[in-house]
């Protein structure tokens, strides 16, 4: 059986000497993934472009018959061309860091209309976006979390659960240097929440450290989400 949906690209892996196995979180059925042959051939070139993580595409899919099988594309394009996302270098680098954090945190093979219209405006808007960007994951993923059903109201209620569960460098219920720290986050997170256009974080630095913070929070509450590896890259982009 055929479906059509619009689609997601959160990452794929090569396969073969010419297709790809790609991983998409489609409109109708969630999280899947497909065999795409023959899109890394020479020509027609470009065709692998399609594939970058968080592109948005119009999908004819074969629907497996069971779940986690892998299956076939018939047919795909581009929904949403980007007019931003592929030639900003500081850009990319956020949505490879954001497309990791979707592609371990997001795993259900079923539909959910709200988040996949949460994760598909959300990216049109960021490719839109000509000021603030580099304050765009950390919004994202406060977001995200609220439809991931661990949403928080203010920045204290987040570092209260990092510092209960011991994911702060010093112990829970302490009040050291690492605790007071993370106090000092809690109004930017409550501005990322409320405010985010005028939030005030400072640089950069202070910028990796709120997204260290974040990433322990999912850790909590996203079992094996594990390393972020493009963290790195994204820092030394943002500073």
């Amino acid at each position: 059986m055929l479906i059509k949906t619009r689609g997601i690209v959160l990452s794929y892996l090569k396969y073969r000497e010419t297709s790809i196995i790609a991983r998409v979180y489609t409109e109708q059925l969630g999280v899947q993934s497909y065999v795409v042959n023959g899109v890394r051939k020479a020509k027609p070139p470009g065709r692998i472009a399609l594939f970058q993580p968080f592109t948005l595409l119009e999908l004819v899919a074969y629907v497996a018959r069971g779940s986690g099988g892998l299956t076939r594309l018939s047919e795909f394009r581009c929904a949403e061309p980007f007019q931003t996302l592929p030639y900003d270098v500081q850009k990319g680098s956020v949505v490879l860091f954001l497309s990791e954090i979707v592609g371990k945190a997001v795993r259900e093979e079923e539909q959910n209309e709200p988040l996949f219209r949460f994760l598909h405006d959300s990216i049109l808007a960021f490719d839109r976006q000509t000021a603030g960007s580099e304050n765009f994951a950390l919004g994202f993923l406060l977001q995200l979390a609220s439809y991931l059903g661990f949403g928080i109201a203010s920045g204290a209620e987040l570092t209260d659960q990092v510092i209960m569960a011991g994911h702060s460098p010093v112990a829970a219920g302490s009040t050291g240097p690492a605790t007071l720290r993370l106090r000092e986050f809690e109004h930017y997170f409550d501005e990322l929440l409320r405010t985010p256009v005028t939030s005030t974080i400072p640089n950069g630095r202070v910028r990796h450290e709120l997204l260290n913070v974040l990433i322990r929070y999912y850790q909590l509450h996203v079992e094996q989400l594990g390393e972020i590896r493009s963290l790195d890259i994204l820092s030394q982009v943002l500073n």
